[in-house]
């Protein structure tokens, strides 16, 4: 196994693994400790089907079987399919707007996630130049350049984060196929609080776990400055120094932190140019301090 960590501060590619063969407690451990280290993590070259992902995945927690329940691949509920195709009846064969807009996944839920896991099948082409990519933002870098008198403010508060935010954002794009959030969805992913920051459960360091996407208002402050805070820790983590911007090629599998970073797909690709990933998220459900010592 190798890894090469990325010039930018954020990710590596790690090569010289088959990530369709059974993890050892050794590889784990190791991988485990590069996606605390370097947030997100680059496989090229792999082929794996929807069980051999679910298996990659669910050895970094239990797998979560999204609210919205659409786009499974068959028989495995726990593996989504993102893609802009359709199949020969016109329907479309997955979530085309997966992950547009700034965010981190679950942290509207009380159980957060640790892992994200996709799988590119294929990649929209342009000019010979992939489209599509996954941008993520560095938290812990984040936090770390926070100053002490925003530090003092928000140590021990909470933001409110919920689901139906988002939702409702990407359902104003144009081409959305999201329907309105049932009262049974909307009552599974009630508004929820999570602390703004956070200790790192592989890392053992402070992050900044604020995401444009889901929170809505911080606890305990006046709307106004509620609005000027959260408009504040925004705008930080949106600072081009904390970018890294992965570049999708067929093969890849990528997994990425959903704690120590936020993250946007690009939609800069047409309903032509097909891209079909699969992909599984891994809850925060495990001691991984402990699994990696």
């Amino acid at each position: 196994m190798r890894i090469t960590p990325n010039n930018a501060g954020l990710g590596a590619r790690i090569e010289g693994i088959d990530l369709a063969q059974p993890l050892g407690e050794d590889g784990f451990r190791t991988l485990l400790r590069a996606l605390g280290r370097y947030g997100v993590l680059c496989f090229p070259g792999q082929e794996l089907d929807a069980p051999q992902l679910s298996a990659f995945g669910s050895r970094f927690g239990e797998l979560e079987v999204n609210v919205a329940n659409m786009f499974h691949a068959p028989g495995h509920p726990e593996v989504m399919i993102l893609s802009n195709m359709k199949d020969a009846a016109g329907q479309p064969i997955g979530l085309h707007d997966a992950g547009q807009g700034w965010h981190t996944d679950m942290s509207y839920s009380r159980e957060i996630a640790l892992a994200n896991a996709l799988h590119a099948k294929q990649v929209p082409m342009r000019d010979g130049r992939p489209l599509g990519d996954t941008q993520f933002r560095n938290m812990h870098a984040a936090y770390d350049d926070l100053p002490a008198e925003i530090v003092q403010r928000l140590e021990g508060r909470v933001a409110i984060h919920d689901f139906g935010k988002f939702w409702d954002v990407m359902r104003t794009r144009p081409g959305s196929i999201r329907k309105p959030l049932t009262p049974e969805q909307r009552a599974k992913k009630p508004p929820v609080p999570q602390p703004i920051l956070r200790t790192h459960p592989i890392t053992g360091r402070r992050v900044l776990y604020c995401n444009p996407g889901y929170a809505v208002r911080i606890e305990g402050l006046e709307p106004a400055e509620s609005d000027a805070m959260l408009e504040y820790l925004f705008r930080h983590q949106a600072q081009a120094k904390y970018l890294y911007s992965h570049a999708w090629r067929p093969g890849d599998l990528l997994i990425w932190d959903n704690i120590g970073t936020v993250h946007n797909a690009k939609a800069d690709y047409g309903p032509e140019e097909h891209r079909y990933i699969l992909r599984v998220q891994a809850m925060a459900t495990r001691d991984y301090a402990a699994l990696a010592a």
